[in-house]
């Protein structure tokens, strides 16, 4: 059995500590092996809580680290850009939290030192390696639906109460389409294995959350097909996706959250009857890490490599640039 790689995580961010983390500790190919913050203290707490052998008080010491073989970077989204490239110089394959950076000229940028470094740079798009993507996709090419008319999407929460969240500092990368309205779009794409033609979006922009939006509904143009969505932080909560075909629809009442066993199942629907598809409870940050693992060793190829995170930044990029100026973007 090959050695497990170990993972050095950059920042204490809750989606660290409430999500990756645990799913890495689970990994088959995987541990977590150190953290770093800012604050040595808040390092050293957290390697605790969470059995981290290793805390440091830098990003920079963690990526001095010979023995780090990956990096994981939870940080807020203007931060993506600084430290992919820095962990790429410093010989670290990475995993970058959605969404991997502020522009798709960013991304680039990434995406090239990498590739010069000769490390895996991937985007935590965790929800992708549930197998129930990989079911809906056989069902879409068995034709059990027909021809697709269309997708709708929704991804919303209310958080609009914690005035001091990162999501709302405009100059971080604050916003509902950078945080939540990604998934619909990048789903929208994985389904059709296309690129969109332009897209149009209108949008809340909040004066008391810095001006970014908090609320937007788009309309994603591929052609013959269209994606609908909307995505929002000062909404009830719902992450659902609907696939309209010719014969019937795919139902997913949950598609990017699956916090409870039983909550990855979907539904078809087709000449009137609702059939339950029942998928794997399958930890999916678990399933990310090990995809980026058997990348990484040699075992199998990156799913989603440097091409696919540059063109979903391009749509987010034409998304925001529509919401702010009124305008239809074709990309």
């Amino acid at each position: 059995m090959d050695r497990k790689l170990k993972w050095g995580i950059l920042g204490c961010a809750g989606i660290a500590k409430r999500a990756v983390i645990p799913g890495v500790h689970l990994s088959e190919l995987n541990e977590v092996a150190a953290i770093a913050s800012r604050d040595e203290d808040k390092a050293k707490r957290t390697a605790e809580e969470l059995n981290i052998p290793v805390a440091y008080g830098s990003y920079e010491a963690l990526l001095e680290d010979p023995s780090i073989d990956v990096v994981y970077i939870p940080l807020p989204n203007h931060l993506h850009k600084e430290w992919a490239i820095r962990a790429a110089q410093a010989g670290k394959h990475i995993l970058c939290e959605k969404p991997i950076a502020l522009t798709a000229d960013e991304a680039n940028e990434m995406a090239e030192a990498a590739q010069q470094a000769g490390v895996y740079l991937a985007e935590a798009f965790m929800y992708r390696y549930h197998p129930r993507y990989e079911a809906m996709k056989d069902l879409i090419q068995s034709g059990a639906i027909g021809d697709i008319r269309g997708i709708r999407s929704a991804f919303t929460f209310n958080n609009a109460g914690d005035a001091a969240n990162v999501r709302y500092r405009k100059d971080w990368g604050g916003g509902s389409i950078y945080d939540v309205g990604c998934y619909p779009i990048n789903a929208a794409r994985l389904l059709l294995g296309k690129e969109p033609d332009a897209v149009t979006v209108n949008a809340i922009f909040s004066p008391e959350h810095d001006d970014v939006d908090m609320m937007a509904s788009g309309l994603i143009d591929f052609g013959d097909i269209s994606l609908t969505f909307d995505c929002g932080m000062w909404a009830a909560s719902r992450n659902p996706l609907e696939i309209l075909g010719t014969d019937g629809i795919i139902e997913v009442p949950s598609a990017f959250v699956t916090p409870s066993p039983g909550s990855g199942n979907f539904f078809v629907v087709s000449r009137g009857e609702r059939k339950e598809i029942h998928t794997p409870d399958v930890n999916a940050y678990t399933a990310q890490a090990d995809h980026l693992a058997a990348a990484i060793l040699g075992k199998s190829p990156l799913l989603f490599d440097s091409k696919d995170f540059v063109a979903n930044m391009k749509v987010i990029d034409a998304c925001l640039l529509s919401a702010r100026e009124h305008i239809r973007v074709v990309l």
